[in-house]
């Protein structure tokens, strides 16, 4: 299952080609990428919330609201980290808003559709391990 606002940024990936057309995609999706919040987390961050094998140095949050969804809220603490800040951004304005169970459902296979070839596998590992701490983080909410 894919959320359709997810879906949109996918699809808006698929249609484009050229390989500096992707990378003004990515550095746009990047620019918008906003910090935790000092109310959520503060540096230094506590390490069960760093993303493991990001190179980027990534957090993430999935906060639960009264209303049975949840907010996802990311840290990266390399300022040049702009695959780890656009892939935080797209899963931030995507999911958030969306109920733990279907944000648990997300699949890793989404980094390759947005970045495809164009990164190292290291950098390949550390992006796809941000959408399992996220699928991780959901599945937790949803148990309670």
């Amino acid at each position: 299952m894919m959320p359709g606002p997810l879906r949109d940024v996918l699809d808006a990936f698929a249609l484009v080609s050229d390989p500096v057309d992707r990378a003004n995609l990515l550095i746009s999706f990047a620019d918008q990428f906003r910090p935790v919040p000092p109310e959520i987390a503060a540096p230094p961050y506590p390490r069960e919330h760093l993303v493991p094998y990001c190179e980027s140095e990534a957090y993430v949050w999935l906060v639960p609201q009264d209303d049975g969804t949840a907010r996802l809220y990311f840290a990266v603490e390399n300022p040049s980290g702009i695959s780890a800040k656009a892939l935080a951004s797209i899963l931030a304005s995507t999911l958030s808003g969306l109920t733990p169970e279907v944000i648990a459902q997300v699949s890793p296979d989404i980094v390759e559709q947005i970045f495809r070839q164009n990164i190292s596998m290291g950098k390949g590992m550390g992006l796809m391990a941000m959408v399992q701490a996220v699928q991780a983080l959901a599945r937790r909410a949803r148990q309670g």
